[in-house]
Formats: structure tokens, sequence, C-alpha cells
């Protein structure tokens, strides 16, 4: 979430559909899976393929599957019924009870209670619904008839225990929040009395933003005296204003809200202090921090609420991103919205000790000269690390790259250089940066940036890629970047011949490689793998290409656009990487942030599969297919070999283990 980065793909057949969420085991690291409400499919991140991983088809249809940090994962079923799932495994085909025969599952929910898990959900039948508490491990479970409400009725619940009740929060459609409380009950024989037992509820909030009623789509618990409610409230004449609004339950009192102008998906979800939303078109992910609950808190922030773009409960960095890229378009005003995206309290420090808020810092930027520039980031770099000290930052780099846009003879080079070197900034904190130093041939700070950020999109690795390819290499020569990763091997000055060896390293040599094959090796293609086919500058920028993380679902589409000259060109380099790696016992290539084996294999296959139509009808692309065909055929008939005396090596390894230390004798042993 923090990189933006997608970290893996998988997808089921065609005709076959998802038909619940997918949950990660976190006892097994597993993900679980159903389709087709009755097939069950768990795998691991390194499995690629769905279609291969475990398949269990079960008997009944699935409703949810529920994963809790040390309670493993429940399983509940249409019907009501309720398995460990290591118990379903044992028998997937075992009958599954159906309690729930005529109603509708309408919310489902898990928890821990000591160290047994509790799941919770609730039905519907002709406009009554009911709430089961179950207790899968003891086999217990509790039934109960929700209260009516008067032209009203549930949308959305949500809950949580403590000290053995449950808290069953309900949000109903007359905007309104009402509390039920179920104690944990342990079976007795009175069980069918129980079952009839009606729940009564409270009162627990009247929703509104502003004077204006907040019809609540999604309800959520932070803590055991603070809520959330996504909803939005109606503007005459216009679409209706989506809210995320927090909510005091203790003092039934608003603490903050926030209003999201790109449409949400009426979804809410909350994980570890941070809220999960659809905003407009993306995954929108917000920190916040639940305080100490008290009546002077809740009633300054009912004050404060007035005032919607600031809160010290909530981090809205996220939602104010859209307006930071054009933070200067507007002058002061959309410097004071970046300004609210700092936490309230630093503000006020920051204000009360005479030093610049953000807004007031990216006002005095928006025409300043170099040197100004300069001295107020040195200012800010100078200041003792805080948390929201690089989210400052990142404003100011990305405020910086709209005034390059808009002035193309503005451009602080040594100054983006270093607030990139020195800080650990992303390409999400400052997304224009690479578009810009793309543009401006920037290739030292494009270097610096593929080498740092973690989370740069494959299209602008591919088009850094391309770039970087498409440079002559009379230009770069005078072009500074660093060397460092690509100096310790790449052989400057290839007319000294060398002398050859007798000695086999890593199982290649041209001798063995000929033996293999019909036809000589030409002696001009030998030399393809002996001397680096870029320069020295360029193979430097290459290797920072190959140290940026990338998947592969997104990146191959991209380097199917690659020109065949330049893909040629590229795919020569990484044979010459190929070859060097190998010719070291431990396949390592010298000097600092030099590419791996692994880097160098997982980027020739990605070409090849991009390009390998291409490179086949090319002629100058032949030799070098069948001289990388060859070298890879002798390294397997190598490591073939090895494979070959491994149980030998290990006899061996075993005798010297026996051997008493002190005795000498002279062993023959005969390896088949």
């Amino acid at each position: 979430i923090s990189d933006q980065k997608p970290l893996g793909c998988w997808s089921v057949k065609h005709g076959q559909i998802l038909t619940c969420p997918v949950v990660c085991n976190f006892e097994t690291h597993e993900y679980i899976a159903v389709h087709d409400d009755k097939v069950l499919r768990i795998w691991k991140n390194e499995d690629l393929n769905l279609d291969k991983a475990f398949k269990a088809t079960l008997s009944a249809e699935v409703y949810r599957i529920h994963s809790l940090p040390q309670g493993g994962a429940l399983v509940l079923f249409r019907g009501g019924g309720v398995r460990t799932l290591d118990v379903l495994l044992e028998a997937p085909q075992q009958e599954i009870e159906n309690l729930i025969s005529a109603e509708a599952i309408r919310w489902s929910g898990a928890f821990m209670e000591g160290q047994e898990p509790v799941l919770i959900f609730t039905t519907e039948k002709d406009k009554d619904f009911f709430v089961y508490v179950q207790k899968p491990k003891l086999n217990s479970l509790h039934k109960y008839k929700l209260e009516q409400q008067k032209l009203a009725k549930p949308l959305c619940f949500t809950a949580h225990i403590t000290n053995q009740i449950v808290t069953l929060l309900c949000l109903y459609s007359n905007n309104s929040v009402y509390q039920v409380l179920i104690p944990l009950q342990q079976d007795t024989e009175e069980e069918e009395e129980k079952e009839e037992e009606i729940l009564s509820k409270s009162l627990l909030l009247n929703l509104s933003v502003s004077g204006a009623a907040l019809k609540g789509t999604s309800l959520v618990v932070l803590d055991k005296d603070h809520v959330a409610v996504l909803g939005s409230v109606p503007d005459p004449g216009k679409k209706p204003k989506e809210f995320l609004t927090i909510w005091n339950t203790k003092f039934q009192t608003l603490q903050t809200s926030k209003e999201l102008p790109l449409g949400t998906s009426g979804q809410l979800w909350c994980y570890e202090e941070k809220f999960f939303l659809i905003h407009g078109k993306v995954l929108t992910v917000i920190l916040y921090k639940c305080e100490t609950s008290s009546l002077a808190a809740a009633v300054g922030k009912l004050k404060d609420s007035q005032t919607l773009d600031v809160s010290s409960f909530v981090n809205w960095n996220t939602l104010e991103d859209e307006e930071l890229v054009v933070s200067f378009q507007s002058q002061e005003s959309v410097a004071l919205k970046a300004e609210s995206r700092m936490n309230l309290r630093s503000n006020r420090t920051s204000g009360q000790s005479g030093t610049l808020s953000v807004g007031q810092l990216l006002v005095r930027l928006k025409d300043a000269s170099n040197y100004v520039l300069e001295t107020e980031l040195k200012k800010l770099m100078a200041k003792a690390p805080t948390p929201d000290l690089q989210a400052t930052i990142g404003c100011v780099v990305t405020a910086l790259t709209d005034r390059c846009k808009r002035n193309p003879k503005f451009y602080p080079q040594n100054l983006l250089q270093e607030i990139v070197e020195t800080r650990d900034l992303s390409y999400s904190l400052c997304p224009d940066l690479m578009a810009v130093a793309l543009e401006q041939k920037d290739l030292q700070l494009l270097q610096i940036c593929l080498e740092r950020f973690p989370d740069i999109p494959e299209e602008i690795t591919y088009a850094c890629l391309k770039a970087f390819l498409s440079m002559s290499e009379d230009h770069l020569k005078s072009v500074e970047v660093n060397l460092d990763s690509a100096i310790c091997y790449i052989d400057v000055e290839c007319n000294d011949m060398e002398v050859k060896t007798e000695i086999l390293e890593n199982g290649f040599s041209e001798e063995m490689d000929q033996d293999m094959c019909d036809t000589k090796i030409p002696k001009e293609s030998q030399s393809d793998g002996e001397s680096c086919p870029v320069g020295l500058q360029k193979a430097a920028l290459l290797n920072a290409v190959l140290h940026s993380a990338y998947t592969e679902t997104f990146l191959l589409p991209h380097l199917k656009n690659l020109p065949a000259q330049q893909a040629i060109l590229f795919l020569r380099y990484l044979y010459y990487l190929y070859v060097k790696c190998s010719e070291k016992v431990n396949t390592t290539l010298p000097g600092i942030r030099s590419p791996t084996i692994n880097q160098i294999m997982d980027w020739m296959c990605l070409l090849l599969d991009a390009q390998f139509t291409v490179m086949v009808m090319l002629p100058e692309a032949k030799d070098l297919l069948s001289n990388l065909h060859k070298f890879v055929r002798a390294q397997v008939r190598f490591y073939s070999e090895l494979n070959k005396i491994e149980g030998s090596l290990r006899e061996l390894q075993k005798l010297n283990h026996l051997r008493e230390s002190q005795t000498y004798s002279i062993e023959v042993l005969e390896i088949i």
C-alpha cells in the first residue's frame, strides 16, 4: 500500500466467478478463495497459476471466510453452518447443517474472546432481522431476534467484544445508529427458550453534518468510544455530497469529517489504524489515531468540526494529493489546503515557534530565486525527523516540479538531486518528478530515482529504459552519472587479447560449447560475450533500470513497444552480464549495486517474451540468439553433470564425519 505497487495477480478460468472476498490466513501465510460458491482454492505468494493451486470442492455454498490473527480461518456457509478451515479440509465433502433455511445472511464478523474465536452474523426473513452468535470450537450457537424499528430498517452492521459482551452497532435507514448489547452466554438446557429472546436496542447517534442529515452507507468501529460512518448529505439541485465522518459514541458528538468530492463506492474498511475506501477511481488509505475520549476533547472537536479541512484525529494527506499537483495554480487558497495536510498540533507548534507552516512555505517558494529555494529547503531538511517532515518535503518537490512544467527554463537540478539523495522519498510522494527529469534529460536524477524509489510505475521504468538506449555514446560521455555499479567489470578497452586457460569456470568453455553443437561458432560472434556492447555510462544507467522493482504483468506490454534495434542492444548487454556472472564461482559481479544474476535472468526472460517474434525475424539477432542458446545449453549440461555426482559427494561428506580426526589413512573411493 505504501509503495502503491502491485505485488501479485491471479485469475480464475473463463466462466468461473469469485463468490466471496479472498482472505489471507495469518497462521500459514496462504490466500484462501472460493469460486462458484463451493470450490475452495488455497495458494501462496510464489504460486503463479491459480488453476494449479490446491482445490477442494465443498458440499455446501460458502458465504464468507474470516481469518483471525490467532484463531485460524473460519468458513461460514450460506445455511448458517460454521467450520474451522482445518476441520473442513479433513473432509471437504462433510455434510454442513442448514440452520437458516428461509433466512438470508446480511452481515458477518469474526472476533477473538480470550483464546476462543467467536463468529457473529445477522440474517433477514420477512423484514425481521435475527442475530446468531457462534463459538465453533465449543459447538455453541445462540439465536436472537432484533427488535423492529418503525419506518426504518438496518442497512449495515458492525460489532466488537469487550468483557464477554458483544456490542452490535446497527446503521438504520432513518440516519441513526443503534446499539445492541449481547452477553456471551454459556450453553444451558434452556437454549430453546433463549432462541426466542428479543434483543432491545438503544439510540446511539443521530447522524448529521452541518445541520443536514447524513445518509450512511457504511459503518466501522474504531475503538470502544469511536465509530466511522461513510455517507452522503443531500445538496438541492446537485449530486449529494459524500462525507467520511468520525463520531464519539460516548458523548454522541461529531469528532471530525471530510468531504469526498470524487465520490465513493459506499464501502469503508478499517485495519490497523488505517481507513481504506474507493475515492474516485483509486483505493485511498487514510491514517487515523484514536485519542482518549474526554468531554473537553469531544466538545472541542465539535466546535472545530465547522472547519472541515483540519483535524488532529485524522491525517488527510492522501485525500489532498490531487490538490497538491496544482498547488500553485490558485496561489494562497490551495497553499492553505496543502497546509491542512499536516497534523493540527504540529501546525500550532510551528506557528508558536515562529517557523513557516507548510502552506506559508509553498507560497514563499512560488516564484523564489534559486538562492531563496536552497536556503529555505536547507532549513527544512535540517529539521529533526518527524512523521510529517517527509510529507512536507514531498509537497515542496511536487510544487517545484509543477513550477518546472509551467516554466521550462526553471529547473533546479542540483537541488532536486540533493533532496532525492538525502531523503527517503518515493514516487508517490512526488509523482511528476521523474516525468520532468525525462523531459529535461536529467540522466543523473533518473539514475538516483531508479535506485532509490521502491514504487516506480512500469510505464516510467520503460520510458527511462527507452531513453537510455536511445542516447548516443558520444553524448553520454559528457554526462555525469554514477559509475560505481559498472566500472569494476566493464571492459573499457577491448583490444587486448585474453590468454586462454584450461580451467572450466561454471562449466563453460568455447571448446565444450562447440563440441555440443553441429556448427562452429563464427569468430566475430565469439566476441559478443567478451566485450561490452555499450559504453560505461550507458551500462551504469541500464544497471539502474535492472535494479528497479517491477511486476511482470504490467511491464510486459510496454516492453513489446521497444524498438527492435534497442531491444537487440539491451539483450546483447544482458547476455554480456550473464557471461560475466558465469565466469565467477559465486556468480556475483564486483562493484556497488551491480546487477545480480537473478535480475539479469529475469530481465532477459522478460525481454525475450516481449520481443521474441521480432528477434527471430531479424537477421542481426540470429547470431545473438544462437550464442545465447548454446551458452545456456552448456551450463545446463554442466549442472546436470554436477547433479549426477551429488549423491557421491554427500556420501564423502558422511565419511568425513565418521572418520576419527587423529587417524591417518589413504582410501580409494570409486565414484560411479
